[in-house]
């Protein structure tokens, strides 16, 4: 089942529980280890808690937007939106703490008073995609299942509900394909029928494994556990 086919109830428990897995893995870091660096190489730890705490309150005002009509970009450009990381990424390890826990409760706070025709309301994402107020909710589990992961303390994809990573899986092999990419490019999940990005395209790459290692390929944060034959590539750019 993919997380689009579950109840409203159980797709906000999966963002939930993404929170509370985000939360644990910074509850273990000490404060000098926000200095650290993150499987994101441009960014260290501070800038990766700055931007999931400023992602909740992007969405927030995509909430808001979808409850009162009112046209509320979640960032006013790329610009400000990457400003905003790099001051955040200046604040102390006590308020990038704050921020975050602050934030996520505002954003669970929007979705439980949302009302329930303002979750069909169409918004604008920071990509500009036109969605339903709705895609917020996997908006925000992408942001932080993953973001746990990139942390680099001790998270791990095998650690993420099935339905996330084969949702996961879907979004990055459909996204390749609107963009034309990953030619020649075949998954393989464990027993599963093979994925073929491109449909038409003569294999030149398979990718085979579990299926929290082919997603954690798929996403960009390396290969561990895989099997490859053909040419040696790194996966295409996602988001």
């Amino acid at each position: 089942m993919e997380f689009h086919e579950l109840d409203l109830s159980e797709r906000l428990l999966l963002a939930r529980r993404g929170t509370a897995y985000f939360a644990q893995r910074m509850a273990e870091l000490s404060d000098t280890d926000f200095d650290s660096g993150t499987l994101l190489a441009a960014w260290t730890r501070r800038h990766l808690i700055a931007h999931v705490g400023y992602n909740a309150a992007a969405l927030c005002r995509l909430l808001d937007w979808a409850a009162t009509g009112i046209e509320t970009p979640m960032y006013a450009s790329a610009e400000q939106r990457a400003g905003e990381i790099d001051e955040g990424a200046t604040l102390s390890p006590a308020a990038l703490r704050n921020l975050f826990h602050h934030t996520a409760a505002r954003l669970d706070e929007k979705w439980r008073h949302l009302p329930e025709s303002a979750w069909t309301a169409e918004v604008r994402t920071a990509q500009g995609r036109v969605v339903p107020a709705a895609e917020t909710v996997w908006m925000r589990v992408r942001e932080v299942w993953i973001h746990a992961v990139d942390l680099a303390d001790d998270g791990r994809f095998g650690d993420f509900p099935t339905v996330v990573l084969d949702s996961l899986l879907t979004d990055i092999v459909g996204m390749w394909r609107r963009k034309g990419l990953g030619t020649g490019l075949v998954l393989t999940v464990d027993d599963r029928a093979p994925i073929a990005v491109q449909e038409n395209s003569p294999t030149t790459t398979r990718v085979s494994g579990p299926l929290a290692a082919v997603v954690r390929w798929a996403a960009g944060r390396g290969a561990i556990g895989l099997e490859t034959h053909g040419d040696t590539v790194q996966p295409p750019a996602w988001l």
